[in-house]
């Protein structure tokens, strides 16, 4: 199942997802400990930037990490090897909805920003869901482009986020889906699902959020879609210096800027049936 990644394969895009696993790696990886020993898979890898968080943050773990694109896979690879070189990670390439994995072969899956891109991201849990042991478990982390808001308030500056979401939808995926995670991982048949609100608040008395995250993360993954925007007509030229010089005033003294990442645990119950 191909997928259309709004933000491009630019270099650009992977200096953004790694400041972003940088300064988000606290809050985003909080409670997610695996035990040593468990099997675990790391769903849509992309460039290596969550991974190396996984394998640093359970030792010995046997995590899987899988990819659709092949460029992707190799950045991650090299990234792991050059940060975390003692981890031992298994790489294979593929689609999600055709794994060659038998059914319970993982104890935890880890799926983070993924299904934002997917058309079916219900369909996707419940063909994954056949992969994870009874008694296992996924972890789902999902951003929602709705939870952004700012100070200076500015009309300019949220039709560029607005049509962040525009463009998402039309490739087939949901900018707004970390509200859904909790709905979404019930109907896909997974028990005991817990979900809860991870927020970023930078103003200028916290300036390692705004450089990571108000700018190098946010403005950024919002500057990624200008040139497919423009070429679709959504935006003119204008409408975009216009909207990122008032988002940039977010991240100068006296602004602030919020967003919310959503996370969620669901469990395979044991003695369950695998599920395709």
């Amino acid at each position: 199942m191909g997928t259309d990644y709004v933000h491009g394969y630019t270099a650009a895009e992977t200096r953004r997802l790694t400041d972003q696993a940088r300064t988000l790696a606290d809050l985003l990886h909080a409670g997610t400990q695996y035990e040593a020993g468990a099997r675990v898979l790391d769903v849509g890898c992309g460039v290596g930037a969550q991974t190396v968080r996984l394998v640093t943050g359970s030792p010995g773990i046997e995590l899987v990490s899988v990819d659709i694109s092949e460029d992707s896979l190799a950045q991650a690879k090299a990234r792991v090897a050059a940060e975390a070189p003692n981890a031992q990670v298994e790489w294979h390439l593929g689609d999600l909805l055709d794994l060659p994995f038998e059914d319970g072969s993982f104890d935890h899956l880890f799926v983070c920003f993924v299904l934002e891109h997917l058309p079916e991201p219900q369909q996707a849990l419940k063909t994954l869901r056949r992969l994870i042991r009874p008694g296992g478990t996924i972890t789902l982390i999902e951003g929602d482009y709705g939870s952004a808001f700012f100070h200076p308030r500015s009309d300019a500056a949220q039709v560029l986020i607005d049509c962040l979401t525009d463009l998402q939808a039309l490739a087939g995926g949901d900018a707004l889906i970390g509200r859904r995670v909790q709905p979404l991982l019930a109907a896909a048949g997974y028990a005991d699902v817990r979900a809860w609100p991870c927020t970023v608040y930078a103003d200028e008395t916290l300036p390692h959020l705004v450089d990571g995250f108000t700018r190098k993360t946010f403005i950024a993954m919002v500057e990624s879609v200008r040139e497919r925007s423009i070429a679709a007509g959504l935006r003119t030229p204008e409408q975009w210096r216009e909207g990122i010089r008032d988002l940039e005033r977010a991240a100068e003294p006296g602004g602030t800027f919020h967003y919310t990442f959503f996370k969620a645990v669901g469990r395979i119950p044991d003695g369950a049936e695998p599920c395709g």
